[in-house]
């Protein structure tokens, strides 16, 4: 199946950020995508709610964290 120009920019535009990923392990070896572990401190009744939330959907502290973060982002851009 050969890709005309208009493939190729509908692709480039819809992974634009994976692509820019890869162009930046590429130059820097530095995986954009990985974790890394931060030692932070937090008030105990927000532990107690991170707490609550992980009971009600499962998921790990850190990926709450995560999407909240995530989600603010996007909120500022």
């Amino acid at each position: 199946m050969p890709l005309n120009k208009r493939k190729i920019q509908k692709i480039m535009k819809k992974y634009k950020k994976d692509f820019d990923e890869l162009e930046h392990y590429d130059k820097t070896r530095e995986k954009l995508w990985a974790r890394d572990r931060i030692y932070i401190t937090l008030q105990k009744r927000l532990i107690n709610r991170l707490k609550e939330l992980k009971q009600k959907t499962g998921k790990p502290i850190s990926r709450l964290i995560e999407e909240k973060f995530l989600s603010q982002d996007r909120k500022i851009r």
